[in-house]
Parts: structure tokens; C-alpha cells; sequence
């Protein structure tokens, strides 16, 4: 970090150094201490008035050089205020990360609880899950920061674009392919962060625990495909696609959550780098959805927007761009370099800069970090003790355990029995591996256990083989594998992909499993005794269509990549000591998908062309296995048991123009029907759901629409709503579902409107079907 010290030599100004406390390593940085006199004379620091009166005050004391040093990540001191450096990037996307450089496990705190990669976690459908683990990770944060070991509050997480493309090497770090449930997970995850409540409002005066930054602004799906990269790709994204694709996930993010921080992307959208596109920071997110927060760029994405974009002739030009769209702060030192030979040339106003430090410092004193001795403050009795604490840990096993996503069970091969099985063999590269079960973006966890190691805790005999010369498996060791499958009374195969496979800045070029790990696995598979189970770690999809259809693969598992816990929770479920519940929240394509260019962003299939459309929503091909797919040692029977009204009169509420398009269907927009109207709208689903066998059980009950006849541009079927429900063998429960025609029977038009299509509709749980009928 780069620390930019005005060279003042008055002895006014000397003395003003003593305005930072001097403190030990393991007291956390602050401004406003108020055992100093000088504190009384800043008005910034009077706690009483509010943040916008506080920080106009601060702004209009820092010089021009001063107010530049603030722009960029690496925010230096400016000691004559008595403002300590500031770190704005920090990471959180499954726990308290290393990958930032605000946050430090070099104390007494050497590690946090580290979760399940967003993917698998996404898997449990729960959003009280969600919510605690946002929870977890807000205390921890603030824990570190107490501890001395933090010198920035602010994490940039979660990751919340649309699992578009099964290549991407970035999507396990999202909740999946569906805008809804994506929108859901950053209302749950950021609400626990920053301290808010479940269901939100609840922040004291808007002091946050910790800020969450919902990114990358918008449609960033590409990393690195072919000779194509992130830095320079041209998103070509219709109105529609980004009104009810791209788009929802974000508008929640800010309007539900309240996240404090955006972030831009790489890539451009329709000619405009994200970071430069005043329509989309400022129009968009500010204006129309309301933000009251900080935007902040991808690292380097203001040099790449100038380098790679080719946006702006000069370095100034780009700076410009991005402070005028509404950028605040770069991650970079771009604008540190060109901001003053911009603001020199007339390119950009000392106005946009004003602008963007009333953002970032109001996020600073929202955290708290301006009202003196953190100790003493709001967060300030959150004790390092609770980092790793063993309820957080507990909460990691409980999410991989919900996650976790059962394939195929094929005579009811899986539970194992403890006191029948004598002998194991565990065969695959990533059995013996912990650092495979952390994901990327991670940090070090509180403790981990290998796969291979949790299963030596249920089984006398335990014989283990790697299998592969690695996880890619350009070498297999096919003979030895199968001679120590041959005699053992079970094989595991432990198998899939690591951060090797898929990663930022590294996307797959295939679906199928890297070198010889499928003539690894049907080669032992042969030889086995007893079908094998197949284990697949992964964040992406993978086509193991030939695992499914093969009767010597009794049964395969999907486990993400599920965090410290995960190999504990792995060997609970081959053992019977928990039921697997987790669902795909991805749809997982055969390798023939990856004929479709990366670079077509269209969601909506073309019959002309043969295109097929992408995720469940829109896609018209073969899948292996479909979102929403989870199997359960028990079974679960759905039944609608109410749905009030069958029929949805809409024409009764509302005096809506009415469109007819040219396909002789009646439409009706939501923006003309309003938000009285919509709330008349909505209606009451009744589920019931029965565990009708002889395991207890907890599972998410997805509540699906589908219209009986999908025009090409309307979704084939689209996720409603989702609960998770426990229930012991033989139990019955009643869900209810609130379903709004304006929010889950709508779609976009192609001018990006949202509309309500007259016709018959389906409700949808499992195999339980229940017509409802649009009247326009």
C-alpha cells in the first residue's frame, strides 16, 4: 500500500499528527478519538449530527491532492485530520477471505470459519441458512477488525450475475442460473453482513456491521474463452434479457438489501464499459432503484476501459468517463496517476470528486470508523473469541450437509451401513486434498478435514489411491486403482474439478470430466464388487452422462466445493447419519452445448437458427440433470391442497391498456397495472407436503410456473418461490406460498417492459400440477 503524506511543515500542522491515536498493533485504526482536544474542533466528528452534514464537512477541509489520495483502493492517511489509511477492498464470498488487502491472519486470529462455496450453498435453497451465514461472516469481520488485524470494513462480496454459461470458471462463486433465487441469496447474505434483520429495516440509524457489495454491474459471465477475455469483451444484451435476466438480481441487491456498495465490471454492454456507463450507474442504480452507497470499479477496470476498451483517447479521458458515470472509488491506481491532469485539462469537475468522497466517506462513518474508539462503539464488544467459534462451525457442517446434492441412487445403494461395511477404497484425486474443498476467494479456515480422513472415521479398513497423476488426470493409474477396488467391500471414487479446472480468468472449454477421469472411474467400476459411488467435486455443471446410464455407478454425488466441513458432511451422508436434501441450482448441459459460442448472451432460444436458449428458463435441448434435480434416501409427496382464486381476473383491478401482439395474445404491463393494483393481485398456493418413507429428512420444496403454451420468448417454466422443510418419516406439513402475477407470472417484452400474458398457467411442486387461468 502506497501512502501519500502532505509534506507540511508548520508546527500547526505537525502537531495535528497526534489527531491519530497512537495505539498498539491489536487496536483497530479510527478517527475522531475523543481523549483528544483537537477532536472538539472537528465538526466531522461530532457524532450527533448526520453523516451528510459530517462528511461535507470533512471534504471541504482535504486539499485537491488530498481529495484524489481517496479515489483509489488503497486510500492513504491524511494525517494533518487525523484520518488513518483506509483499505476499501476486502473479501468475503464464503467467509472472511485473504484474497483483499484489508484483512490480515498474521495475530492471534490465524483463520475464519470458511463456508461452502456460494454454489453448493445456493444448493440448500434456505434462506435462513443463507441469512446466518451472512450473519457468521458480518461478526467475524468486525471481530478481525477489533482485533487489530483489519484496516478496511469493506468486503466485496456476493457475487450475484446469472450462471449463464456452464463454462464459466467464476460460476461457483454465484447462487446459480435463477435471477429470483440469485435475488434472494443477496437479500439473506447481505442483510446478515451489514446487521440487519432477516427481514430487514432494522439497521440502527444505518450503522453497519460490515458493508457487502453486490457485483459485477452487469451481465459479466466471461472470463477467458478462446482468444476472448473479460477485459475486453462487448456484452451484446437485449433490453429484454437485461430487464428480466440480468438485471433483477441487482435491483433486489439494492432495493431489498440495502447493500452499502456496488461494483462495476470488466466487460462492456452494448458499446459502454460498466464503468463509464452513466445510465447504468447513476440512471439506473441511484435514480430509479434508489442507492445510497459507493461504486466501486473492478480492479483495474478504469486503465482497462482506456487500454482495452479503447474508451477515451487519453488516460484522462477514462477517469473522466468513470467519475462523471458515477464511479467513486478505483481499484487501481488510475485515477491516483490522472485525476488532477484531468480535472487540469477541464475533462472532469473537482464537483464529480466531491461527489464521490461524500459516498466513501459515508460508508466510513456508517461503519462506525469516525466516532472515536471502536471499543466503545455499537460492534465494539464483538470479540475476537468468535471467530471459529464452534457454533460457526457447526453452521459450516450444516451447510454442507444441506447443499450437498444426491444424482443418482440406484437400488438404494447409498446409506452404507457402518456395521456392515468392513472395508473401504477411496480412489480420485481430489479424496486426499483439503485445500480442494475451499473454493477460490477463500481464506484460511478454522480447521479442515480431508474426504478420505472423515471416512476413516466410520470404517475399519480404509485403502486409498489417488488415482490420477492430478485432478486434470493426464496420467491415470488404472491398474492400481483397480486392485485396490477389487477386494474392498465398497469403492468411493472422489473425482471432478478444482480451481486448475475453472477459476477467474480461466473458463472451460469442456463439460466432461478432464483427462482420463472417466476411463478411470468405469474401469474400476468394472471391477468392483459392488457398484461404486461416485463423489463429484465441482462449482460448474459436468456432463457424466456416462456415470448416469452405467449400472456399475450405483450412485453419484455432487458436492461443490463445501468448505471445512465438507468432507465430514460427505461421509455423514454415505453413512446414513444425514439425508441429503440439496437441489441443483444449475442446470447441467451435455457436452454439446459447448458448440454455442460463450459470447451470445441471448437467454431466449432461436428456432430459425437452431439456437437452443440458455438455463432452465429458456433452454430447449437435452439436459443431463435439470435445475431444481435432487434426489433423498426417504420420498416426498407434494399435493396442492388450496389455491385461491383459480382463475386471476385481472381486468377486474385494473384500467391497464391492453395490448394485443402479433401473436393474437393479450398482454398487460405491471408498470401500468401499479403497485396497488399488483398487491391486490397476489394470491395463496397451499402445498402439502408428506415424507412418506422411512428416513427423516429436511429438503427445499420448489414452487414452479409454467404457462401451457410458452411462446419462444416467454420463460418455459419459471421458479416461484421455495421453502425448506424438516419432516420425520410419516409426516405431513402445509406450506403456504404468496404468488404476485405481476413479480412471478411476468416476463419481459423486447423493449424490456414487463407483462403479464393472458392464458393458462400450471403451479408446479414435483409431480403436483394445478391449472390457474389470466384474465386480461
Amino acid at each position: 500500500m502506497k501512502l501519500h503524506i502532505l509534506a507540511l511543515i508548520s508546527t500547526t500542522t505537525l502537531l495535528c499528527l497526534t489527531l491519530i491515536p497512537t495505539t498498539d498493533s491489536t487496536q483497530p485504526p479510527f478517527s475522531c478519538d475523543s481523549s483528544l482536544p483537537q477532536t472538539k474542533s472537528l465538526k466531522f466528528c461530532q457524532t450527533a449530527l448526520p453523516i451528510s452534514v459530517r462528511v461535507k464537512d470533512l471534504v471541504s477541509r482535504l486539499t485537491l491532492d488530498e481529495k484524489i489520495s481517496q479515489l483509489v483502493n488503497s486510500a492513504p492517511a491524511v494525517p494533518r485530520l487525523g484520518i488513518p489509511a483506509y483499505e476499501w477492498w476486502s473479501e468475503s464470498l464464503h467467509g472472511v477471505g485473504s484474497a483483499g488487502r484489508g484483512i490480515f491472519f498474521n495475530g492471534s486470529i490465524g483463520g475464519a470459519t470458511s463456508f461452502p462455496q456460494v454454489i453448493l450453498t445456493a444448493a440448500s435453497f434456505d434462506e435462513n441458512l443463507w441469512y446466518r451465514i451472512g450473519q457468521v461472516i458480518g461478526k467475524e469481520a468486525r471481530a478481525v477488525y477489533n482485533a487489530g488485524q483489519a484496516v478496511g470494513m469493506t468486503f466485496w462480496a456476493p457475487n450475484i450475475n446469472i450462471f449463464r454459461d456452464p463454462r464459466w470458471g467464476r460460476g461457483q462463486e454465484t447462487p446459480g442460473e435463477d435471477p429470483s433465487m440469485t435475488g434472494k441469496y443477496a437479500i439473506r447474505y447481505v442483510r446478515g453482513v451489514q446487521g440487519d434483520s432477516f427481514n430487514g429495516g432494522q439497521l440502527k440509524k444505518g450503522h453497519l456491521q460490515a458493508s457487502a457489495c453486490c457485483k459485477h454491474f452487469t451481465a459479466y459471465d466471461l472470463d477467458q474463452w478462446k482468444n476472448l477475455d473479460r477485459f475486453s469483451f462487448n456484452a451484446i444484451v437485449t433490453l429484454q434479457d437485461m430487464a428480466d435476466t440480468f438485471q433483477p438480481p441487482f435491483q433486489d441487491c439494492i432495493q431489498k438489501a440495502q447493500a452499502s456498495g456496488i461494483m462495476c465490471s470488466y466487460n462492456s454492454v452494448n458499446g459502454i464499459p460498466s464503468c463509464a456507463n452513466y445510465n447504468l450507474l447513476t440512471k439506473t442504480a441511484r435514480q430509479q432503484w434508489g442507492f445510497h452507497g459507493y461504486i466501486t470499479s473492478d480492479c483495474d477496470a478504469v486503465q482497462v476501459m482506456h487500454d482495452n476498451h479503447k474508451y477515451g483517447k487519453k488516460p484522462e479521458d477514462a477517469v473522466a468517463f468513470a467519475l462523471k458515470a458515477g464511479m467513486d472509488v478505483d481499484c487501481g491506481d488510475y485515477l491516483r496517476k490522472y485525476t488532477k491532469s484531468a480535472v487540469m485539462q477541464k475533462k472532469v469537475s473537482e464537483v464529480n470528486i466531491d461527489r464521490a468522497l461524500h459516498n466513501l466517506f459515508s460508508i466510513r462513518m456508517r461503519l462506525g470508523l469516525f466516532n472515536g474508539n471502536p471499543q466503545k462503539q455499537l460492534f465494539g464488544n464483538i470479540s475476537p473469541s468468535v471467530v471459529c467459534a464452534q457454533q460457526h462451525q457447526e453452521l459450516a457442517l450444516e451447510a454442507a450437509r444441506s447443499g450437498i446434492v444426491l444424482l443418482k441412487n440406484s437400488g438404494k445403494l447409498l446409506p452404507l451401513s457402518k456395521a456392515k461395511t468392513n472395508s473401504l477404497a477411496v480412489i480420485g484425486p481430489n479424496a486426499n486434498s483439503a485445500y480442494v474443498l475451499r473454493g477460490n476467494y477463500d481464506g484460511p479456515p478454522c480447521k479442515f478435514i480431508e474426504i478420505l480422513k472423515a471416512f476413516e472415521g466410520y470404517v475399519k479398513t480404509v485403502q486409498y489411491h489417488q488415482g490420477c497423476n492430478a485432478v486434470n488426470c493426464t496420467s491415470a493409474y488404472i491398474d492400481q486403482a483397480v486392485n485396490t477396488a477389487k477386494n474392498a467391500d465398497y469403492v468411493v471414487l472422489v473425482m471432478g474439478l478444482d480451481q486448475g479446472q475453472e477459476r477467474e480468468q480461466f473458463d472451460r472449454d469442456d463439460l466432461v470430466l478432464p483427462g482420463q477421469q472417466e476411463n478411470l472411474i468405469t474401469s474400476v467400476a468394472k471391477a468392483a464388487k459392488k457398484p461404486v459411488i461416485l463423489v463429484l467435486l465441482s462449482g460448474g455443471p459436468v456432463d457424466v452422462s456416462f456415470a448416469k446410464y452405467n449400472n456399475k455407478i450405483g450412485s453419484i454425488l455432487w458436492a461443490g466445493y463445501p468448505g471445512e466441513a465438507g468432507g465430514i458432511a460427505l461421509a455423514e451422508i454415505i453413512f446414513g447419519e444425514h439425508n441429503p436434501g440439496g437441489k441443483l441450482p444449475v442446470t447441467w448441459y451435455p457436452q454439446d452445448f459447448v458448440k454455442i459460442p460463450m459470447t451470445d448472451m441471448r437467454m431466449r432460444p432461436d428456432p430459425k437458427t437452431g439456437y437452443p436458449g440458455r438455463t432452465y428458463r429458456f433452454y430447449k435441448g437435452p439436459k443431463v440433470y435439470e435445475f431444481g434435480y435432487g434426489l433423498s434416501y426417504t420420498t416426498y409427496s407434494y399435493e396442492f391442497s388450496s389455491v385461491t382464486p383459480k382463475t386471476v381476473q385481472l381486468n377486474q383491478l385494473s384500467t391497464a391498456k391492453i395490448v394485443q401482439g402479433s401473436d393474437s395474445i393479450r398482454y398487460t404491463s405491471v408498470d401500468e397495472m401499479g403497485s396497488d393494483n399488483c398487491e391486490k393481485a397476489k394470491f395463496s398456493a397451499q402445498v402439502s407436503v408428506k415424507n412418506s418413507g422411512e428416513m427423516d429428512g429436511k429438503h427445499p420444496v420448489l414452487l414452479f410456473v409454467k404457462q401451457d403454451k410458452a411462446q419462444n420468448s416467454s420463460p418455459i417454466k419459471q421458479l416461484v418461490g421455495f421453502q425448506s422443510v424438516s419432516l420425520k418419516a410419516g409426516e405431513n406439513s402445509q406450506l403456504g406460498f404468496e404468488i404476485s402475477p405481476c413479480e412471478h407470472l411476468s416476463s419481459a417484452n423486447e423493449d424490456g417492459l414487463m407483462m403479464i400474458e393472458e392464458g393458462s398457467r400450471y403451479l408446479v411442486v414435483g409431480n403436483a400440477e394445478h391449472p390457474i387461468n389470466i384474465m386480461i
